[in-house]
C-alpha cells in the first residue's frame, strides 16, 4: 500500500531566465511565493556537450534563438558556477530549495561542487555513464533522473550502475516522463508511475513525475498514483522568447496546482472513526428513524 508523504514540488526554472540574473532571481521569489519546495535551474559545458557540427548549427527555431548559431544561443543563457552558487545563496537566503539540472562531466563536477540538496540528470542525459558514475561515488546529495525517451533496457542499465555502490540506491530517484514540449494527454501515460513501482520500487529511493503537458490536473492524478515528487517547468510569461516557456506553467497555475496538491495530501486518509464530528450534526438532523 502506498504511503502519501506531502507532495515535494519542483519549480524548473531552467534556462527561462533568458540569460538575466535579476529574471532568475524574481523567478526563485515567485516559485516560494506559489508553495514550491525547490527551484531548478540548468548547467551546460556547451563547447563539451556539442560536437562542433552542433555548436555552429543554426538553432532550428529562429524566433527562440539568442545567438546566430545554437551553441551561441546557449553561451547566451547559460550561467557559470559562481552565479550558480550565487542563486544558491539566494534561495537559502529566501527559504527555498536550490538545485540544477546537469548536461556534462564538467557541469556536473562544478555543482556537485555547491552540494545542493541533489542534482537532477535530464532525460538527454540519462546514459551519460561516465557523468553518472562521477555522481554516484562523489557526490553525496540525491541523484534525480528523468526516463523521458528511454528504453526499458536503458532503465535497467540505470539502476545497476547505481546498484554498484551500496549507498547509491538510497540516494537514486526515478522520474516518470514523456519527453516532449508541450506532451499532449495522451503521451503522458501516467500509468508508466504505476510500471515504474513494479519494477524498481524496491530499488530506487523514490519515484516522481516530470510533466511538460498543459494544465495542472494530471499533477494531482501523479500524485495520487505515487509520485513523491512533482516537476514542472516554470516561467512568469508563457509567450517569451525561448523554446521551453509555452510548456511552462505561470506563477497562477503553479500556484494553484501546489494549492490543490496540498489539498489532494490532506485528503488521501481514511476515517478517524465511523461517524465523523462533522458527519454527527448531519446523522441526528437527517439520518432515517424508523417511526
Amino acid at each position: 500500500m502506498l504511503k502519501f508523504d506531502k507532495p515535494k514540488v519542483i519549480a524548473e526554472i531552467g534556462c527561462n531566465h533568458k540569460g538575466e540574473m535579476s529574471i532568475a532571481k524574481d523567478l526563485i521569489l515567485l516559485a516560494k511565493d506559489c508553495g514550491a519546495d525547490y527551484a531548478k535551474f540548468q548547467k551546460r559545458n556547451s563547447r563539451e556537450l556539442l560536437t562542433e557540427e552542433q555548436y555552429n548549427a543554426p538553432h532550428p527555431n529562429q524566433m527562440h534563438a539568442y545567438g546566430d548559431t545554437y551553441g551561441a544561443h546557449r553561451e547566451f543563457l547559460e550561467f557559470d558556477v559562481s552565479q550558480h552558487a550565487e542563486l544558491k545563496k539566494f534561495c537559502e537566503s529566501n527559504d527555498i530549495g536550490y538545485s540544477t539540472s546537469v548536461w556534462d562531466l564538467s557541469s556536473a563536477k562544478e555543482i556537485a561542487g555547491l552540494n545542493p540538496d541533489f542534482i537532477k540528470i535530464p532525460s538527454a542525459c540519462n546514459n551519460n555513464y561516465e557523468m553518472l558514475e562521477y555522481l554516484r561515488d562523489n557526490y553525496n546529495g540525491d541523484i534525480q533522473v528523468s526516463l523521458g525517451m528511454t528504453t526499458v533496457e536503458e532503465e535497467k542499465t540505470l539502476i545497476e550502475l547505481f546498484e554498484k555502490n551500496d549507498s547509491a540506491k538510497d540516494r537514486l530517484i526515478i522520474f516518470s516522463c514523456t519527453s516532449g514540449y508541450p506532451v499532449a494527454f495522451d503521451d503522458i501515460a501516467l500509468l508508466e508511475i504505476e510500471r515504474l513501482y513494479r519494477n524498481y520500487g524496491e530499488r530506487v529511493k523514490e519515484i516522481g513525475f516530470s510533466g511538460h503537458h498543459l494544465g495542472i490536473a494530471v499533477d494531482i492524478a501523479a500524485y495520487t498514483l505515487g509520485a513523491k515528487w512533482i516537476e514542472r517547468h516554470f516561467t512568469k510569461d508563457r509567450t517569451w522568447k525561448g523554446t521551453d516557456h509555452a510548456a511552462s506553467l505561470e506563477p497562477g497555475g503553479l500556484g494553484k496546482m501546489v494549492r490543490d496538491l496540498h489539498a489532494t495530501y490532506k485528503a488521501l486518509n481514511y476515517k478517524r472513526s465511523e461517524i465523523l464530528e462533522v458527519e454527527q450534526v448531519q446523522r441526528d438532523k437527517l439520518k432515517y428513524r424508523k417511526k
